[in-house]
């Protein structure tokens, strides 16, 4: 843990807090704040460890805030582009808010993987596809979305999709957002209809549960939210402040039918009880697909509401979850409490 600490590893985000008994502050594992002697640590398993050993939060890593919240400095720029998406970005119109634009950069590259003016015009492009899929023209939605010429509009939809607004007609859209929770920041997808994907960001699975969404719907991916997602992060908060144990957003499952088959037996697995994956296998019908149990369960796309972090080994011992078994026992104590 304390290698962790001192190389600041994102990796054990979540997993443990570092309070210094000189300065009386605890932290998380990534905090920019100069590292103390090793002999002035102390280790927690949780933030309500800390608080009650008399340790305050560090003000510049903020421990009791969900990885991922956007800092107070970037709440006025965030409000701003909700209010108007159509908007077109630049440095200045960031300074004028007395916002460093390098700082905004940063943030925006280690949270969504791109620039805020890139994700601002990756909102404008999305919304309009958005319009151009319910029936209105190319040239209404351009204008709509802020841009100045239809030649310019279409150059830049076709650099950020590949293909034409008119050739992408009809298509799925999928916006994508982040949930921020207490296990750290989670990646959520979803239609118009339907939760698609809901996953640890720093999943390594993650890049090919998104290319197989893709390619199951023939969709293009564009940030933003939408009412599944809205709903899927309330009732996700919900979850972790223990006020929830049944989630009611509609889920699209993405896999084979036999995975289908895995995961809708994990929805019949009560809060608070585990299965083995042996008894998943019974429950599907097929007690020799044991390790197939296995498999599909390790390939599910969303996290908490599937609850493949319900299923442990035949001797109840913790096994194999893509979110860490720390996330996975994390959960289990929570919906045992």
């Amino acid at each position: 843990m304390l290698e962790a600490f001192f190389e600041r590893d994102p990796a054990f985000d979540g997993v443990f807090l570092t309070g210094v008994h000189t300065t009386g502050i605890f932290c998380r594992t990534t905090c920019p704040a100069r590292k103390p002697l090793p002999e002035n640590i102390s280790f927690f398993g949780t933030a309500g460890e800390a608080l009650l050993s008399g340790y305050r939060p560090c003000r510049r890593c903020r421990p009791l805030e969900p990885r991922g919240t956007p800092p107070d400095w970037l709440r006025p720029l965030l409000d701003d582009l909700e209010t108007d998406p159509a908007r077109r970005w630049t440095d200045m119109d960031v300074r004028s808010r007395g916002v460093s634009p390098e700082r905004v950069r940063r943030w925006f590259k280690q949270h969504h993987g791109m620039t805020f003016q890139a994700y601002s015009r990756a909102r404008r492009l999305g919304a309009a596809l958005g319009q151009v899929r319910v029936g209105d023209g190319v040239s209404r939605a351009a204008f709509e979305v802020g841009y100045d010429s239809l030649s310019g509009f279409q150059e830049a939809f076709r650099q950020y999709f590949g293909d034409s607004p008119t050739q992408l007609e009809g298509t799925t859209v999928v916006h994508v957002d982040r949930i921020t929770t207490p296990l750290g920041p989670m990646l959520v997808a979803a239609t118009e209809q339907a939760l698609c994907l809901l996953e640890f960001v720093d999943r390594r699975m993650l890049p090919n549960q998104i290319t197989r969404i893709r390619k199951r719907f023939g969709a293009v991916f564009v940030p933003g939210t939408n009412e599944v997602i809205e709903r899927s992060r309330e009732e996700v908060d919900r979850y972790f402040v223990g006020g929830l144990t049944d989630f009611d957003v509609p889920l699209e499952l993405c896999g084979t039918d036999f995975q289908i088959e895995v995961w809708e037996a994990l929805l019949d697995i009560p809060c608070g009880e585990t299965r083995s994956y042996a008894d998943v296998a019974r429950a599907i019908g097929r007690p020799a697909a044991v390790r197939a149990v296995g498999r599909a369960n390790g390939m599910n796309a969303i996290a908490i509401l599937v609850p493949c972090h319900r299923v442990v080994g035949a001797d109840g011992r913790l096994t194999g979850y893509g979110g860490g078994l720390w996330r996975k026992q994390r959960l289990l104590d929570l919906e045992g409490d």
